[in-house]
């Protein structure tokens, strides 16, 4: 896939680190039994050697760019995994990508050959739904398309891997390695009960951290298979199989509260130990 030269320096000293802006799932949930997860929706920041890359633009990218315009000029490369709303809602409020001398790349691998990333965002960001227009970004803000299982170059030793998950509409699933470390995200997909998707095992084999989508319980799966979400047994049975060193749980149910969620996070641990209920704020060492 293209990239563009000079897009931004990693500085090989600098961490290789995950940070949570958006942990939720479908709608955010505001309110005093979401404080403490966090109520945005999913929008997850990586910094590679000093290099930004955010996954996903739901809600969390508010935030994550009111933090980014206290640092002067900014680049970042943002990866989507599908165009739902809940993934996308954060871009008409993302202040950075409306200044002037900061560089955006965003990519997406679910639309081709149907219509576009530009196109879609610009649905988006258009009347009767939002009243600036995705012009208003101007030349700084850049969109590419590519195909599920494509590896993306972006430069400075990153590379992205890719695979097709299983959802309505459909998504993608991303690995990024850095430094001889990598860092998987697999948010939203579906599973068949007994049955193993091969391609997310393949993806994820051996890597440092797997962000997964968590949103059911087995029980609660049952009744809705076809809705292009899975489970936390579900995410430590894959990566169990794929031999990966540590699993965040991800794209919590709106329904899910705090101490939903601090039930949730015993159990998996007890299951699996070193596993994690991602947390709005929280930062990882990869």
């Amino acid at each position: 896939m293209p990239v563009t030269e000079n897009f931004g320096e990693a500085n090989p000293s600098s961490p290789f680190q995950v940070r949570f802006w958006g942990v939720r799932g479908s709608v955010p949930t505001p309110g005093p039994e979401t404080v403490r997860y966090g109520g945005n929706t999913s929008c997850v920041e990586v910094l590679c050697g000093g290099r930004r890359i955010i996954i996903d633009g739901g809600t969390g990218l508010r935030l994550l760019g009111r933090s980014m315009m206290e640092e002067g000029a900014v680049t970042a490369d943002i990866l989507l995994s599908h165009t739902h709303l809940d993934h996308i809602e954060g871009f008409p409020f993302f202040v950075p990508a409306f200044g002037a001398g900061n560089q955006f790349r965003i990519w997406a691998g679910h639309l081709l050959p149907d219509t576009t990333l530009e196109k879609t965002l610009g649905r988006l960001m258009s009347a009767p739904l939002f009243p600036v227009p995705l012009e208003a970004f101007g030349t700084q803000v850049r969109y590419y398309d590519f195909r599920a299982g494509d590896s993306l170059a972006l430069g400075d030793g990153i590379t992205v891997q890719t695979t097709m998950l299983d959802h309505p509409n459909d998504a993608v699933g991303y690995r990024i390695a850095y430094g001889g470390r990598s860092v998987c995200y697999i948010s939203d997909t579906s599973h068949k009960a007994g049955q193993t998707n091969q391609n997310i095992v393949n993806l994820i084999r051996d890597s440092d951290l797997v962000i997964y989508d968590a949103m059911f319980t087995e029980d609660e799966f049952a009744d809705r298979p076809h809705w292009g979400h899975s489970t936390w047994e579900e995410a430590i049975r894959l990566a169990q199989l794929a031999n990966a060193r540590r699993l965040v749980l991800f794209h919590h149910d709106p329904a899910r509260s705090d101490d939903d969620l601090d039930m949730l996070a015993e159990t998996a641990a007890a299951r699996q130990p070193g596993t994690i209920v991602a947390m709005e704020g929280q930062t990882l060492d990869i």
